[in-house]
């Protein structure tokens, strides 16, 4: 049943267990290929992103587990990378000369008007919150820096498999509901879509929260124009922790085919390939 995941997140980071942890339960459970991608060192200190001083230890248990494992699993290294700034964001020298198997590129983070860095990727309350003190209340203008600074990560290039897409749309349908129905929200999610595919990047399913809040990212309303512009999807669980890593995969696959969507990508043999859906 498609058992592979390429988002998730160890001890390196924000992740609640250790890669091997990780590894023991995807073998458990049948995956046939899995990659880790801890959060990416960012310029300044956070509680969920790697240091810079780590990144030698991440390679080195990578290896290891690697070894350990070789004729159990299909095992790749990989890190999700922010798009900050035009310094620090996944073309930037300093990761493509790590030795990944592949990238995440993903937007957590905005500025607001003080040039202060702001956490979007929060609970509903907490982004109310945020939208009210650093921006006004002006969620529209909120939502068009989020997907500008995703425009400016695609142009820039640099990573394989585009993050939790429209992450933002959960939070900001909260705060204003009916938001993803208003015919401006529309268009920019029809261009923002054919910007993914004019770019060629693979867009991630991700199911992290479908459990929670029964949406997925991209949310599935998006499935059909996934399709129609033959944009390549992957199933990933964004798990933090082991017993989470095929959280949602059936329903995910099922939307997807209910779109008409009949394969997903996967890694095999070091190479992305496009695999059918079996259900």
């Amino acid at each position: 049943m498609n058992l592979t995941n390429y988002h998730s997140h160890c001890l390196f980071c924000d992740g609640r267990a250790d890669m091997e942890a990780f590894i023991r339960f995807a073998i458990s459970q049948g995956f046939t290929s899995y990659g880790v991608s801890s959060h990416a060192p960012l310029p300044f200190n956070t509680p969920w992103t790697m240091e810079w001083d780590q990144i030698d230890n991440y390679f080195a248990e990578f290896a290891h587990v690697k070894e350990k494992y070789i004729d159990k699993i299909e095992f790749y290294v990989g890190l999700e990378i922010d798009y900050l700034n035009e310094d620090s964001n996944p073309a930037s020298a300093c990761f493509q000369e790590l030795p990944l198997d592949y990238r995440i590129g993903s937007v957590h983070l905005l500025y607001n008007d003080k040039q202060e860095v702001v956490d979007i990727d929060v609970s509903p309350t907490v982004f109310r919150d945020i939208v009210d003190t650093h921006y006004q209340g002006d969620l529209d203008r909120v939502i068009r820096m989020y997907y500008e600074r995703q425009h400016r990560m695609m142009e820039l290039g640099g990573f394989d498999i585009l993050g939790h897409a429209d992450k933002m749309h959960y939070n900001a349908a909260c705060y204003r509901p009916g938001l993803l129905d208003e015919p401006w929200y529309d268009a920019l999610m029809n261009d923002y879509f054919a910007a993914i595919a004019k770019h060629g990047y693979i867009v991630e399913i991700n199911t992290k929260a479908f459990d929670v809040y029964k949406t997925f990212f991209p949310n599935e309303r998006y499935f059909p124009l996934i399709k129609e512009l033959g944009i390549p999807v992957m199933v990933n669980s964004d798990a933090h922790y082991p017993e989470r890593i095929n959280n949602s995969r059936y329903e995910a696959l099922q939307a997807l085919q209910k779109a008409g969507i009949t394969t997903v990508i996967e890694r095999h043999q070091g190479k992305w390939q496009s695999v059918d859906i079996t259900l």
